[in-house]
């Protein structure tokens, strides 16, 4: 009798290499992710991870496209709603900043912002293409809110520019912690920036 044929270790789909990884993020943060434990995670051996992503850069880079995969397709679904420009732009922002100190996400953001500066052109492409979308989409809603009549005529680049500035200062400080700066406030302060910046002629700016 012809001996049984042996079984293949299939590795798991990429996508549930990156959520474990996420995962693993959001209990026990960066240090706790390493390509070994990962390995143990999924049945992988880290050998079997290097193959797939090389270096624990290219692990973490995958993982922020992965994770803001799933972020844009919300975003888009946000802002191709029915609610005004406004009440968009207020979903863009909530969309936009922590949930909290030690924001999974955010946590890999920073990280990913960290090891950049020596990063290779390819990767600095990659993490430019992720931001640009974020771009691209609040400049359209901002146009929108123009055309609409929504908000004053302003130059839709600059105000984005600035916008995203001020919420990725924001983000940091949300997510690292800092006191006197969580989540509510930075989306007061945001919100606030936006009314006086964008309220149409004749509208009434909002207290602070």
């Amino acid at each position: 009798m012809p001996p049984a044929p042996r079984r293949r270790n299939t590795a798991p789909p990429r996508e549930e290499l990156l959520a474990a990884a996420m995962a693993t993020i959001a209990e026990r943060g960066l240090d706790g992710l390493t390509m070994a434990g990962l390995g143990r995670e999924v049945g992988m051996s880290s050998g079997h991870l290097l193959y797939y992503f090389r270096t624990k850069d290219e692990l973490l880079l995958q993982t922020l496209e992965w994770s803001e995969g799933r972020l844009g397709a919300r975003r888009r679904a946000l802002l191709a709603g029915r609610a005004t420009a406004r009440e968009r732009l207020d979903g863009y922002l909530d969309l936009y900043l922590p949930d909290g100190d030690h924001d999974p996400h955010w946590t890999l953001w920073l990280e990913v912002w960290n090891r950049s500066r020596g990063a290779d052109d390819d990767a600095r492409a990659r993490q430019a293409a992720i931001e640009d979308a974020w771009h691209r989409d609040l400049v359209a809603l901002v146009r929108e809110g123009i055309a609409g009549g929504e908000f004053r005529a302003v130059d839709a680049e600059r105000f984005a520019t600035r916008l995203r500035a001020l919420l990725d200062g924001f983000s940091v400080h949300v997510a690292v912690g800092i006191p006197g700066m969580g989540r509510s406030r930075a989306l007061a302060e945001a919100g606030e920036f936006v009314g006086e910046t964008l309220a149409a002629a004749g509208a009434p700016v909002p207290p602070p």
